[in-house]
């Protein structure tokens, strides 16, 4: 019988830590053996599942991948160790980002700005950030009107390989990051992505959309809608009543549904921010409904 590897030796040669190994045996999505209260792993089962996480040099090759994996070992290191529940990219938020860097080299650009992941998120097409924009009446070929009259093309001799990204389109990145963590999310999707633009609210995709007739506040309303079944939404203590006055109407949370006092900035309950509850909304169905 082969020798069983323990959690810390497989996270040693997997380059991850241990908490991430044991994630992975509860999500179910590595087999393990449970000895004396430890986990034990054969080999096989490791390369089982190492084979299932390959993506294929079709989709991984480039000269965007080496970008993409910069980012989501930048985005890693944006959580405290053994604290935050952070995994990765999903492989839709990896798409649209070698689309952001194919759209910065199609305009002979040698960056890639927030009006270049724009046009990534809304040219990968199936993503939740790219359905929310398309509810919000964004198409592909308007953007990128729309950006090209206000970047223009550049000098062919502009294009390089690997365009790196500007401050504004890093600051998106990691307010993407912590729009996923603020959500409980452990991934960070297209519909991450696409807040984190709105929340920097000063780069160029921000302009693109003001100029195709989207106002700002409607964009993060729309992805928790769509988000809405696919959510686990926390439940509302019994406690939480106490928290707003009789005969005060306080601000609605649109996730989770909780009645906040009329001053908080954020929901007590799941920690979304409550910038873009009206006062006068009655259910999140409503305010889904008027998105």
């Amino acid at each position: 019988m082969e020798p069983l590897m323990t959690s810390d030796e497989l996270a040693t040669y997997l380059r991850v830590d241990v908490v991430t190994i044991r994630r992975l045996v509860n999500r179910g999505e590595l087999a393990a053996y449970r000895v004396g209260g430890e986990y034990r792993f054969m080999e096989p089962d490791v390369m089982e599942y190492l084979q299932r996480q390959r993506i294929p040099a079709s989709e991984s090759s480039g000269p965007d991948a080496v970008m993409i994996d910069r980012l989501v070992q930048a985005a890693r290191k944006l959580f405290p160790e053994g604290r935050d529940r952070f995994d990765r990219f999903t492989q839709r938020a990896r798409k649209a980002l070698d689309l952001s860097g194919e759209e910065a080299r199609r305009l002979q650009h040698s960056y890639i700005g927030t009006e270049h992941l724009l046009l990534g998120l809304l040219r990968e097409g199936g993503g939740i950030a790219a359905r929310g924009l398309r509810n919000l009446g964004v198409e592909l070929e308007q953007a990128r009107l729309r950006v090209e009259q206000i970047t223009g093309v550049g000098e062919p001799g502009n294009v390089v390989q690997q365009p790196g990204l500007t401050p504004r389109a890093k600051k998106t990145i990691e307010l993407a990051v912590d729009e996923a963590r603020k959500l409980g999310h452990h991934y960070l999707g297209t519909e991450h992505l696409l807040m984190g633009i709105v929340r920097e609210g000063e780069g160029l995709a921000c302009e693109v959309l003001k100029m195709l007739g989207v106002a700002l506040e409607t964009v993060q309303p729309e992805i928790i809608r769509l988000l809405g079944e696919h959510v686990e939404r926390p439940p509302v203590p019994e406690e939480a009543s106490a928290l707003v006055s009789e005969g005060e109407q306080g601000l609605l949370c649109n996730n989770c549904g909780a009645r906040n006092p009329g001053y908080f900035r954020h929901c007590f309950n799941c920690g979304l921010s409550l910038s873009q509850v009206g006062e006068k909304s009655e259910s999140p169905e409503e305010e889904q409904s008027a998105s």
